[in-house]
């Protein structure tokens, strides 16, 4: 398959730059698409948005260069509508219920793998790579999806969702490699993004931050705040500016507190001490098992991006429901968020997180 075409989702960023690079060093016929997701312009002016976001204008800009010195043709899809109804609706949404969203991994599942996989498709374009730091791997059950070799960057968390068919038309090529070691390849291919810093915010974001972007969304607010006991401990300034674990922002006599519950029905926010947001289990929802089969027993999970993970046993409680006993006790387990089951380095499945078992 040396000679096929591919088509690189190019973010501006340096890693999918190298991983475009790469590619087309090896022999492929690549086809560069860089995704235009969000109008920059219509908030730019008043909140400064899409600064030190993924996914700017100047990101667009950069991927059209890396494209130019590469020689490979280069085009910009128009995805707005699409990212607002699978993103952003669904980022409000889920605040507006009190839960704590991933758009990141939303972002993943149908802007990249499931879209613009179907248009590399319809192109006659058989492959889709990204830069991603995660590595597929053949199984006995089809392929597999495994680490990133650079723990500081793997982002396997971030694809759970993908199913085998996914996978099979996906090229990670810089999975087996490490940051510097990107950098390093991108100041020997002689790539304009060899130094560019990451992006940090989220595309969508104004400069006001989530709580201002939300505000104009949701509205409301102005709710109990109360203690695990149930005593009033002050009010809230509206739920969706409060996230489960949280110790900033309460402003309450007689801290430190913690939010432990975001109670949407109620409008309120429940609140306790360190020790209460430890949770000994969670049940998570749509949940899906990469290669098809559900994997019970021991595994281990990882309830946020950063987390070291846990072991813990997992039991089937329906067709896409599971409960999840941990180990041992974790910290602030948020609704809303996705857990990601790991068996050694192979991502099995993972869920949404329903509930925190206290």
């Amino acid at each position: 398959m040396s000679n096929g075409k591919v088509m690189v989702a190019m973010s501006g960023g340096v890693d999918s730059s190298v991983a475009a690079a790469l590619l087309k060093e090896r022999g492929w016929e690549v086809i560069g698409v860089s995704m235009q997701l969000w109008d920059h312009s219509v908030e730019e002016d008043a909140a400064g948005a899409g600064a030190g976001s993924c996914c700017s204008l100047d990101d667009l800009y950069d991927a059209r260069r890396v494209a130019h010195a590469l020689g490979i043709p280069y085009y910009v899809m128009n995805l707005e509508r699409e990212f607002r109804s699978a993103v952003v609706d669904y980022f409000v949404e889920s605040y507006a219920a009190g839960a704590t969203p991933n758009p990141c991994i939303k972002c993943n599942e149908v802007m990249k793998f499931r879209v613009l996989l179907r248009k590399a498709r319809a192109m006659g374009i058989g492959l889709l790579a990204t830069g991603h730091y995660a590595r597929i791997a053949p199984g006995p059950r089809g392929p597999r999806l495994l680490r990133g070799v650079d723990g500081r960057k793997d982002q396997s968390y971030f694809l759970f969702t993908m199913t085998a068919d996914e996978l099979s038309s996906v090229l990670f090529p810089i999975g087996g490699m490490t940051k510097d070691e990107v950098r390093a390849e991108a100041r020997r291919l002689g790539l304009g993004t060899s130094e560019k810093a990451e992006s940090q915010e989220i595309c969508f974001i104004p400069r006001g931050g989530r709580g201002d972007f939300l505000a104009g969304r949701i509205g409301g607010g102005g709710g109990e705040i109360v203690d695990t006991a149930g005593r009033v401990l002050g009010r809230h300034r509206g739920l969706y500016r409060y996230t489960v674990g949280q110790r900033r922002g309460l402003d309450l006599p007689d801290g430190p507190y913690y939010v432990v519950e975001i109670d949407s029905g109620a409008d309120r926010l429940v609140v306790g001490r360190s020790e209460e947001l430890l949770a000994r289990g969670l049940t998570a929802g749509r949940v899906n098992w990469i290669n098809g089969a559900a994997a019970e027993g021991e595994l281990t999970a990882k309830i946020r991006y950063r987390h070291g993970g846990v072991a813990c046993r997992v039991e089937r409680l329906g067709a896409d429901r599971v409960s999840v006993d941990f180990a041992r006790p974790q910290r602030a387990v948020a609704p809303g968020q996705a857990v990601v089951f790991y068996s050694g380095d192979e991502v099995v499945g993972g869920g949404w997180i329903e509930e925190a078992l206290r």
